[in-house]
């Protein structure tokens, strides 16, 4: 019996803990560092934050289309209070979010309009699925030139990282 409370216990520490990470806020975006990654300063007067958009990948910022995704970006949101829901973080430290303003998903958008991937990890292809085929289709954004565009991470085996 003793070794199923402590069981319960641990498992209770656990889940909030997890709650904690996954706490939702609402932050000023202060800067649009590329076409998914934003430092915010949250309105409860923590530290900023620097944060890459979940579920997307924008273009490389030397890459064909990562100007464009940036300044797409930052016209959306900069300066704009927008609700932060923490997912993870990722290999940087950075938090991974998903970010609305008023409502709106900001990575679904970015996607629709051309700007960005929807992130995929293996067979799943991400949660902007239907909004990345929709931008194909519509040749929106990265998929208007007439040559398939590079997905970051195949850009950044070819050519490394921006500097």
């Amino acid at each position: 019996m003793n070794g199923w409370r402590l069981a319960l216990a641990v498992l209770a520490l656990l889940l909030a803990a997890s709650n904690a990470t996954a706490r939702a806020y609402d932050a000023v975006v202060t800067h649009v560092i590329d076409g998914d990654s934003l430092r915010v300063r949250p309105l409860d007067g923590g530290p900023p934050q620097e944060l890459r958009l979940h579920g997307v990948d924008a273009p490389e910022g030397c890459q064909a289309h990562g100007p464009v995704a940036r300044a797409a970006l930052r016209r959306r949101v900069l300066g704009e209070t927008v609700s932060i829901e923490p997912r993870a973080r990722d290999e940087y430290q950075r938090i991974v979010a998903r970010v609305r303003l008023r409502g709106e998903d900001v990575g679904g958008w970015l996607v629709q309009r051309g700007h960005a991937w929807s992130q995929r990890y293996r067979s799943y292809r991400g949660p902007y699925a239907s909004e990345e085929a929709g931008a194909r289709a519509a040749r929106r954004g990265l998929w208007a030139a007439a040559e398939a565009a590079a997905e970051p991470k195949q850009f950044r085996q070819a050519h490394g990282r921006c500097r």
